[in-house]
């Protein structure tokens, strides 16, 4: 489960507001505070999307990829962790 939202006050490349997936979370926010963990580069545009987390939650590059698939999968992209 995942919650997707955009980051207030951001523009990113595509002109619209930075996208964020948060992760970490099992129920739907309409607000979240957390730590950006990675980031998912898209190759083919540019609308990247951030990976959020609360404070002190970690997970893995393949826990990060397998929770972002189904929005994924029909674009070609990188993931970058801190």
């Amino acid at each position: 489960r995942l919650n997707y939202g955009f980051i207030a006050g951001t523009v990113s490349p595509d002109g619209e507001a930075l996208d964020a997936y948060v992760l970490g979370i099992n129920k739907p926010v309409e607000t979240f505070q957390g730590v950006c963990t990675a980031i998912i580069h898209r190759l083919a545009d540019d609308d990247d999307k951030l990976v959020v987390v609360p404070e002190g939650f970690e997970l893995s590059d393949k826990a990060i990829l397998e929770q972002v698939e189904f929005q994924e999968q029909f674009f070609k992209s990188d993931i970058f962790c801190k």
